[in-house]
């Protein structure tokens, strides 16, 4: 029996033995390695900085009353198409108080100066016309009670226009009457019936009744890192990608960087504005933020490889070309424009030949 189980423990370490080897062997043993390879291909490239802003119209008026008052009527609403001259509201004037009381007292005096100078001129004249009195004396006192006219008139006027802010004679001209002086589209009207509007004077930008806007004509408008503002200039194409709009881009012309930087956050950063190309019929909503993709450089239809597969190396660009089954041999090439992902080969290497890709 003990021989018995002196024989299976013997076969037990054999076979333990013989794992072990076989286990230690598939494990020292490796594959061998295979690279992959990728040759030249004909891309177009671009180089770009992003410029975060808004898109908003060119031109965009704060319509103000020209007279204080209350608004009795409002005859446009957001969105509106108007012309220039066309009605956007109308108010009614509320004098103070003083103003008005001043204004009567004027008027009766000059009342009183008119009849005055309306009698005296009636007695001059019955005796200029009995030859009793020269011609000078005559002219003169006729001259006194055309300018007693011309005060009471003035007086009266005046009246008027702080009571109701027109006169019998000015029509159609009124001040109450608030009109659009630009053809454009209503954006808002931050008022309604029944609000208080004060003109605009030298201690008050005055209320604003309406903005209006030419909505053909906008601008993007945006910041670029000060990093990136000395690699840009006027006349360089942007691509917008608005947030609202995510389908369609839009093409714009940068016309102006700004010459001084404010800082955000830690960062100097410089305004730009850019006209945007709108085809007939697009519309853009004001204030739509958007992204502008700003083309510093471009290359059309060359050759290039991913930059992945470049060594660099004392400021000269190497890649590995595939001389035989798997062998490879190291190069220097010529590189052009990179966007960061592709670069340009300019010489060293050509479209047949196999580069390796580097193990990750």
């Amino acid at each position: 029996m003990k021989k018995i189980i002196r024989i299976a423990l013997v076969l037990v370490l054999i076979t333990l033995f013989t794992w072990v080897v076989y286990y230690l062997y598939t494990q020292s043993k490796k594959d061998p390695v295979v690279y992959e390879t990728e040759m030249l291909e004909i891309s177009d490239i671009v180089k770009k900085t992003v410029a975060t802003g808004s898109v908003v119209p060119r031109q965009e008026i704060e319509i103000k009353p020209q007279e204080s008052g209350i608004i009795t009527e409002i005859y446009v609403e957001p969105g509106d198409e108007l012309k220039k001259g066309d009605l956007l509201a109308k108010i009614q004037i509320i004098p103070e108080m003083v103003q008005v009381n001043n204004a009567e007292s004027q008027l009766n005096k000059a009342r009183i100066l008119f009849k005055n100078a309306e009698i005296e001129y009636q007695r001059k004249k019955e005796l200029f016309d009995n030859g009793v009195i020269a011609e000078s004396e005559y002219l003169d006192e006729l001259m006194r009670y055309e300018n007693a006219k011309v005060d009471l008139n003035t007086a009266d006027n005046n009246l008027q226009l702080i009571k109701e802010g027109v006169t019998h004679k000015m029509g159609a001209q009124t001040n109450t009457i608030i009109k659009a002086t630009i053809d454009g589209m209503v954006l808002d009207v931050p008022v309604e019936v029944g609000n208080s509007v004060i003109k605009s004077n030298t201690f008050n930008d005055g209320t604003t009744v309406a903005i209006l806007a030419d909505m053909g004509k906008m601008i993007f408008q945006g910041k670029v890192d000060e990093t990136e503002v000395g690699k840009i200039r006027e006349g360089m194409d942007l691509e917008l990608s608005i947030g609202a709009i995510e389908e369609e881009k839009y093409k714009a012309t940068l016309e102006f960087i700004a010459p001084k930087g404010v800082e955000e956050n830690g960062a100097i950063q410089f305004e730009i504005k850019a006209a945007v190309s709108l085809n007939k019929g697009q519309f853009i909503r004001s204030g739509y933020s958007a992204t502008a993709d700003i083309v510093l450089d471009r290359r059309d239809s060359v050759y290039v490889i991913k930059e992945k597969l470049i060594t660099f190396s004392n400021d000269s660009a190497f890649v590995e070309v595939e001389v035989g089954e798997q062998e490879f041999e190291k190069k220097q090439i010529i590189t052009g424009l990179s966007d960061g992902i592709k670069i340009e080969v300019k010489s060293g290497i050509t479209k047949n030949d196999k580069i390796k890709v580097p193990k990750s």
